[in-house]
């Protein structure tokens, strides 16, 4: 199973490359650095935690 890498933050839609920094919850909902500061961390969908994105190897992306 591989991740969704969804290309934009889910709140305020702000543009996310494969190597940007970003933030997921287990459900894979994705969220900008800023937005996932003042959400403390905590996905206001499923109410998991928000974790760093993984990013893709070298070559992958």
């Amino acid at each position: 199973m591989t991740l969704e890498m969804r290309d934009e933050c889910e709140r305020c839609s702000v543009s996310l490359g494969p190597r940007d920094v970003a933030w997921i919850c287990v459900y894979e909902c994705t969220f900008c650095t800023d937005c996932a500061e003042s959400l403390q961390y905590v996905c206001p969908n499923c109410g998991g935690e928000l974790v760093r994105r993984p990013r893709p190897a070298p070559g992958d992306a």
